[in-house]
C-alpha cells in the first residue's frame, strides 16, 4: 500500500509539473546620457501579442520579406514607472541609483506577491561611444513565471 501511495505521490508531482507556465517580461531603461539628458523608465506591457501573426518563414523558394505592420505590432497598453537617470549636472549620482533600486526592489515584491517566481533576469548597456556620442542605456529584462 504505501509502495501504491508513493508512486501515485510521484506520478501527481510529475502531472502538476506538467503544466503550462506562463511568462512575463518587465524591462527597466535606465539612462546613462551624461548631464542627466536621457529618461529611465520600468515598462510593463499590459496586454499580450502573438508572434506568430509578425513572423514570416524565409526559404531558398521564398524569401519574401516580411511586411507586418509596425501600427499592429505596438503595444499601446503598458505600465511606465518613472526611475532617474544614473547622471545629473554633476555627475554620475548614487541617490538616483538608489532610489532606482528601490522602486525596482517593490515592483519584483509586488510580482511575488501576486503569484509570480523571478526566473531569469538579464541585462545589456549601450555607453557612450566617445566624444560627441551622448548616448548610453542600461537595460535590464526581468522574466517572471507563474
Amino acid at each position: 500500500m504505501k509502495k501504491s501511495m508513493s508512486f501515485l505521490f510521484l506520478v501527481f508531482t510529475f502531472v502538476i509539473g506538467l503544466e503550462a507556465q506562463e511568462f512575463k517580461v518587465i524591462t527597466s531603461v535606465e539612462s546613462i546620457v551624461p548631464n542627466g539628458m536621457g529618461r529611465s523608465r520600468i515598462i510593463n506591457a499590459q496586454e499580450a501579442k502573438d508572434y506568430k501573426e509578425f513572423t514570416s518563414v524565409q526559404s531558398e523558394e521564398d524569401n519574401t520579406r516580411n511586411k507586418s505592420d509596425r501600427g499592429e505590432i505596438r503595444v499601446k497598453n503598458f505600465e511606465e514607472t518613472k526611475l532617474l537617470n544614473f547622471y545629473n549636472l554633476g555627475g554620475i549620482r548614487f541617490q538616483n541609483i538608489a532610489a532606482n533600486d528601490a522602486l525596482i526592489t517593490s515592483m519584483i515584491n509586488t510580482m511575488i506577491s501576486e503569484g509570480w517566481e523571478l526566473a531569469f533576469v538579464t541585462s545589456a548597456v549601450e555607453s557612450e561611444g566617445g566624444k560627441g556620442d551622448g548616448q548610453g542605456i542600461f537595460i535590464t529584462r526581468y522574466i517572471f513565471k507563474k
